[in-house]
């Protein structure tokens, strides 16, 4: 029996094959790009946070729920560190602004919960700037769900040893090594205390009109997909028919004609050289 569950375990874990995954996010994104337009037709507002470790994923499955959608519609929310102004403010108003309004989606990479992890193990926060936040942050989420903001909230979970190894990753990588910072080599040695704080966090903010949704992400692609597919399950989203169009015919020509192109200064055909 027991090696029937070692076996379960050790298939659960593999790496899902490079083309199961493309296939499926193909498909998942297809119905991303409906849930869009559903949004933009019906007027909702879409609000999707995106929390969890250094390095846990969110960045990339972020990249994967906005890459075949408008811009002008799905934006991604990524707020530098606030400003001194901004630290005078009432702590949710810098987040207020980039809240949707009717036809849009908002993707939060990181959101308000800064003060519920980061700003409290670092001690960027105040013990009682942390409690009230606490107090304050399922309050302040009730007033979106009630003025009918959907908002989807997920935590992606990632063990100690894959974090580790996914920053040695990108420490030996040039195209990657601007993602690493001595915030995140710090929590490393907090993590504990990282782990004290998310607990902490579910407990008062795992509420019924804003739940947290916990995200397996020790298996990048199971966890985009199944992220992915989860949120298109919790909104009831369904086809909207696209306008008709028609490429009209391209009118006879009035006598333009272009300049010599030894007026402009073009761009060196560089491939020339491959």
């Amino acid at each position: 029996m027991a090696g029937k569950k070692d076996k379960k375990t050790d298939a659960k874990k593999a790496t899902l094959p490079r083309k199961v995954y493309e296939r499926e996010l193909l498909r998942l994104q297809t119905e991303l790009v409906k849930l869009q337009e559903w949004v933009r037709a019906e007027g909702a507002r879409l609000v999707v946070v995106f929390e969890g470790r250094d390095a846990a994923g969110k960045g990339g499955t972020i990249k994967r729920v906005a890459e075949h959608l408008n811009p002008r519609v799905a934006r991604i929310a990524a707020l530098p560190t606030p400003t001194e102004r901004e630290r005078t403010q009432w702590y949710f108003q810098r987040y207020i602004g980039h809240l949707p309004a009717a036809g849009e989606i908002v993707l939060f990479d990181r959101s308000w919960y800064n003060r519920a992890g980061v700003e409290h193990v670092m001690g960027f926060c105040t013990p009682e700037e942390y409690r009230l936040f606490l107090r304050q942050c399922p309050v302040f989420e009730r007033m979106l769900a009630e003025d009918g903001i959907l908002l989807r909230k997920y935590w992606f979970s990632v063990s100690d040893a894959v974090q580790q190894e996914r920053f040695r990753r990108r420490l030996e990588d040039p195209l990657r090594r601007w993602k690493l910072s001595p915030m995140d080599l710090e929590s490393v040695t907090r993590w504990e205390a990282y782990s004290r704080a998310k607990d902490e966090m579910l407990v008062h903010t795992d509420i019924p009109e804003a739940p947290w949704y916990i995200v397996e992400s020790d298996d990048k692609r199971r966890a985009r997909l199944n992220m992915i597919a989860h949120l298109l399950g919790t909104v009831p989203y369904h086809d909207v028919p696209p306008p008709t169009l028609g490429l009209p015919e391209r009118p006879p020509s009035t006598g333009y004609e272009r300049p010599p192109r030894d007026l402009q200064t073009y761009v060196p055909d560089r491939s020339a050289s491959l």
